[in-house]
């Protein structure tokens, strides 16, 4: 990740950041990818400060840019959008899921095509 754009607005206590990712061979990063690159580009950021504002990658090219905003606390975060807001707590909801239930329902899957597998002979 490369930062274009960094300005610091002291009005709305955030710092807001325009970035571009060339990621050649791999798909579009995810949020988290992006909020964790952000975290470790901006000193003093927390992963639940950061909100991943726009993401914009352009068809056939293996660039993605857009902006993030970086709070300094969560008083002033929750001015932002509901639905914004709602967008990251789904991300850090199911980033907190065990790993083990996740594991279970493609076993339980499996098992349904292995039955209808069976029932085409």
């Amino acid at each position: 990740m490369e930062v274009i754009d960094r300005k610091e607005n002291s009005i709305l206590n955030r710092v807001e950041i325009s970035w571009q990712w060339r990621h050649v061979g791999a798909p579009t990063p995810t949020r988290g990818a992006i909020i964790a690159a952000v975290v470790k580009l901006e000193p003093g950021a927390t992963k639940d400060l950061v909100l991943v504002k726009s993401v914009n990658t352009r068809f056939g090219q293996p660039l993605t840019t857009g902006s993030a905003f970086i709070y300094g606390n969560r008083e002033d975060m929750e001015k932002e959008p509901k639905y914004i807001l709602e967008r990251h707590a789904q991300l850090s909801e199911s980033a907190e899921e065990d790993t083990p239930a996740a594991e279970e329902a493609p076993a339980a899957a499996s098992e349904e095509d292995a039955e209808i597998a069976g029932g085409e002979e």
